[in-house]
């Protein structure tokens, strides 16, 4: 056999194999497009849908009078701005509160507890996580109300801190998965050298591994964040739902997604346009606070 011809066999088969293989490669890579474009055209969809849906309410108020005003008075006055501070504020204090509870329970999960206990504590955080919202918002409204109301002798416990008290808990979960899951993904190599090195283990944990797992980490928060500003039915059954200006952390008050679940049922008209008006609002928020994020955590990656 000639030299041609074994080029020729070999490149038929090549081909062949080439072929063969080409038709799975070609299937999966449709597949996975597909399903990326799914997502892409469901966020377009939902977007979309809602900016048609609250636009008639824009053209009423003005972007100034539904974003800054801070009377909600439907049919004359449709002023959100009450239910952004009351928003922001829960977010953050529940941020402030059960994110360092969080990351020091990943900690403490991956890195310092003995493994029969690690393998106890997370699934009853994965449990925790499969709790529904109503049963947080009873929880709310049967222990952490009262227990305000009694500790700062108030009419009514129903305020901003129950608020941040729940969505404090409710985000737990997910801040603690996401968390020790990054954690554990940082190589053992780092750690096992540091230790060499004479490096103790609390000074390895806080200037090691939580800085080589920061991605992650920042992952798990802003996924606390989303799931803290889209709560709602926690959030109706203990902050009270008033819809006016909250002064302090035990006023009464009415956020973004409990004044659209509150009122949709009923609304008509422009009413209803400015329900989606506040979807609109929500929606910018979340996701300028994601892609801000996400920037820093970039740039501090770096």
């Amino acid at each position: 056999m000639t030299i041609a011809n074994i080029e020729k066999t070999t490149k038929i088969a090549s081909l062949r194999t080439k072929k063969a293989i080409d038709w799975r490669e070609l299937f999966f890579k449709n597949l996975f497009m597909l399903s990326a474009a799914l997502g892409i055209l469901s966020l377009i969809t939902i977007g979309y849908f809602i900016f048609r849906e609250g636009l008639a309410a824009f053209q009423f108020a003005g972007i100034s009078g539904i974003v800054l005003g801070t009377d909600w008075l439907p049919p004359a006055l449709y002023g959100i701005a009450p239910m952004i501070v009351a928003s922001l504020v829960s977010t953050a204090g529940a941020v402030i509160l059960g994110v360092p509870i969080g990351v020091l329970t990943a900690i403490f999960i991956a890195e310092v507890a003995p493994k029969r206990l690690s393998d106890l504590i997370r699934p009853m955080i994965e449990l925790l996580a499969g709790i529904p919202s109503v049963v947080y918002g009873f929880f709310g409204l049967v222990i952490i109300v009262p227990l305000i109301q009694d500790v700062f002798s108030i009419p009514a416990g129903n305020t901003v801190l129950a608020g941040i008290i729940v969505l404090a808990v409710m985000i737990l979960p997910t801040v603690i998965t996401v968390s020790e899951t990054s954690i554990r993904a940082v190589p053992r190599s780092y750690k096992e050298g540091s230790l060499a090195l004479g490096a103790s283990q609390m000074f390895t944990i806080f200037k090691l591994l939580v800085p080589a797992a920061r991605s992650g980490i920042m992952t798990g928060v802003i996924l606390g964040i989303a799931r803290a500003l889209g709560e709602t039915m926690a959030i109706i059954m203990v902050m009270g739902n008033s819809p006016a200006m909250p002064e302090g952390l035990l006023d009464s008050a009415r956020t973004l997604t409990a004044n659209i679940a509150i009122e949709m049922s009923y609304a008509t008209g422009v009413h209803a346009s400015a329900l989606y008006a506040t979807g609109i609002v929500l929606l910018v928020f979340i996701m300028v606070l994601n892609a801000a994020l996400l920037y820093l955590n970039r740039e501090r990656a770096r």
